[in-house]
């Protein structure tokens, strides 16, 4: 049991860390010129959003998760085909961090580097690690550690983060 909540516990970590969610909500943007191209009444397009909703919330969803993910992490939206116009966006920013990071990664796409290969084992009671094998023959190594009521999280043996075991289990139950 506790193997199997560590395994969910960083599965969920990892994909909602690395899922870059703001973007262009492309196919989302489809569904919605569709439905205003199907008729040409408000309140015939209005009787269309509700019965289209469970298309509009499918919709939103493979864009909050997997479109915007791609847009953010390539540069370009797999729908719309265009640059990512919203994170990229020149604001006036309150946290200035630009300053203070490699200029590579001030911009999309980063430098990509396939993954060929990833490893999960248990190496203890209350130790997970996940080795990864890169095409270029790099790898990396992410281990999550229980110690008590919290899980601390490390990429090649550095600490990135930490979480209790209760607010990991009440995030994934929703």
């Amino acid at each position: 049991m506790k193997k199997t909540l560590i395994s969910i516990t960083l599965a969920t970590i990892l994909t909602s860390q690395l899922s870059g969610c703001m973007g262009q909500m492309g196919l989302s943007a489809m569904v919605t010129k569709g439905n205003l191209s199907a008729v040409d009444n408000r309140y015939g397009r209005a009787g269309m959003f509700v019965l289209l909703s469970p298309v509009y919330g499918l919709a939103a969803t493979a864009d909050l998760f997997i479109f915007n993910s791609v847009e953010f992490w390539t540069g370009t939206n797999p729908i719309t085909k265009r640059s990512p116009a919203v994170v990229d966006m020149p604001v006036e920013a309150i946290f200035k961090v630009n300053p203070h990071l490699d200029k590579d990664l001030t911009s999309a796409p980063l430098e990509q580097v396939k993954l060929t290969n990833a490893t999960m084992e248990a190496t203890g009671e209350d130790t997970l690690v996940m080795l990864l094998n890169f095409e270029d023959g790099s790898q990396q190594q992410i281990s999550g550690h229980k110690q008590g009521d919290q899980l601390e999280l490390y990429l090649d043996k550095v600490f990135i983060a930490r979480v209790s075991v209760s607010e990991l289990a009440n995030y994934t139950a929703q």
